[in-house]
């Protein structure tokens, strides 16, 4: 936000340059260089004398004026050949001074005119020129006063600018914080401003879509948690009546279906323990943590696997700020969805990153997650064993539960190729609960 003010300021400030140089390039061109006309205003004294004075005098009093004129004033008057004065002009200049117009030399503090253009004032008097220096000049006091003038002209259209922005600014660093609070799972913060400020529309909109947002997450697991509690009690009654059914059927007659049956059952009640679990990880607005120690936490979770795990753990990388009971589950679900494809080994290690975050790593040798499926993968429901049979099991909510878990705690998960041949799971967890 601050970034996008500074450059709006940058624009501005480069924008009133810019018509700086444009309006003194236009003046320049339409009307002449500034700068002539206030060296003009500045010499003239000494050109109202010449002009007033020293070329009202008849023509054999024209000398004796110029003189009187030179011993009472302190710029030094001369007069050079007309060739001299052509060669230090530049040849834009050259024509007024043929005109015989007073031609100005600003950076110079001088000036430049014929005496006049038939020689009358004196013998070879149309092929000389009078040559004024010292004048009293300052064209830089006088880019200073022109530059005094633009400051004050963008001050003028600064301050009003900054007043103004300044109210969006904090009105937009506020609904920023609505935002971020709504990312952070806060659904019940809400942006306040009165009718009459200019950013109330967008606002009030934040607010629509906050109230929005909210209504439908608290739709979405009401809906899950009434579907998975109904769901137990038509399940709890199917486990009874197979209960009746094995006790009053013939020895061996009805027991392959009796297990089939009660194993669909138990395939059932699983999937409605992982929908009431992602329920309750994707509705809490947050997870109470606490620091504990990340190395034997990973090794229990590895020991309630039914399978072989090497693991890679130092207790050098210390503890983690977060739900243990959470962070394990997410864990034990990379697990054991590793276990359902490897072939023989599944590695589990852990490293520290730099010194706010550390990584866990569950790697497998089993056949991998083909590239565009290693995002989808953890969406709910979504499943790379289309076959759904019970040789790899699963609802493909695992993953998705992992990852709630883990973005609860302020980290990441993503999968890549294992060096092993099979699928690793990186999950990265900053150690105070946010990077």
């Amino acid at each position: 936000m601050n970034r996008l003010f500074f450059r709006f300021f940058v624009l501005v400030m480069l924008s009133i340059t810019v018509a700086t140089f444009v309006v003194y390039f236009a003046m320049s061109r339409l009307f002449g260089d500034p700068l002539d006309d206030i060296a003009r205003r500045q010499a003239a004294a000494q050109i109202f004398l010449l002009e007033q004075y020293v070329d009202q005098a008849p023509a054999d009093e024209w000398l004796v004026r110029l003189n009187k004129v030179r011993e009472v004033t302190r710029v030094n008057i001369e007069l050079m050949p007309l060739a001299g004065a052509r060669a230090q002009l530049p040849a834009r200049r050259q024509a007024a001074l043929e005109r015989g117009d007073v031609v100005l030399d600003p950076a110079g503090k001088a000036f430049f005119r014929r005496v006049d253009l038939k020689g009358d004032r004196y013998i070879g008097s149309a092929d000389e020129v009078i040559h004024a220096r010292d004048l009293p000049i300052d064209i830089g006091l006088a880019l200073q006063m022109e530059a005094l003038r633009y400051v004050i002209v963008a001050l003028a259209l600064l301050i009003p600018i900054a007043l103004w922005s300044r109210k969006h600014w904090q009105g937009l660093q506020a609904l920023s914080s609505v935002a971020d609070e709504l990312g952070a799972g806060k659904l019940s913060a809400r942006a306040s401003f009165g009718p009459r400020t200019s950013i109330y529309p967008l606002a009030e909109r934040i607010n629509h879509m906050g109230e929005r947002i909210e209504s439908l997450v608290a739709s979405q697991e009401n809906l899950l948690h009434s579907v998975s509690h109904e769901l137990r009690t038509p399940i709890a009654r199917l486990e009874f009546a197979l209960e009746l059914l094995r006790s009053k059927a013939p020895d061996g007659v009805l027991t392959p279906r009796i297990e089939a049956m009660e194993a669909d059952l138990a395939e059932l009640n699983a999937l409605v323990g992982e929908l009431l679990g992602m329920a309750r990880i994707g509705g809490a607005r947050s997870v109470p943590a606490a620091p504990f120690a990340l190395a034997p936490a990973l090794r229990e979770c590895a020991l309630l696997l039914d399978y072989p795990v090497e693991l890679e753990i130092d207790d050098a990388i210390g503890s983690v700020n977060g739900n243990r009971r959470l962070l394990l589950r997410a864990v034990g679900n990379v697990l054991r969805n590793a276990q359902k494809y490897a072939r023989a080994r599944i590695v589990l290690s852990a490293r520290r990153v730099g010194t706010a975050a550390l990584e866990v790593v569950v790697e497998d040798d089993g056949a991998g997650i083909p590239e565009a499926e290693r995002e989808r993968i953890f969406e709910p429901f979504y499943r790379l064993d289309r076959s759904r049979d019970r040789s790899t099991g699963g609802f493909g909510l695992g993953l998705s539960i992992a990852r709630k878990a883990i973005e609860q705690h302020g980290g990441t998960i993503r999968a890549e190729r294992s060096m092993l041949g099979g699928a690793r799971f990186v999950l990265r967890l900053p150690v105070n609960g946010r990077e």
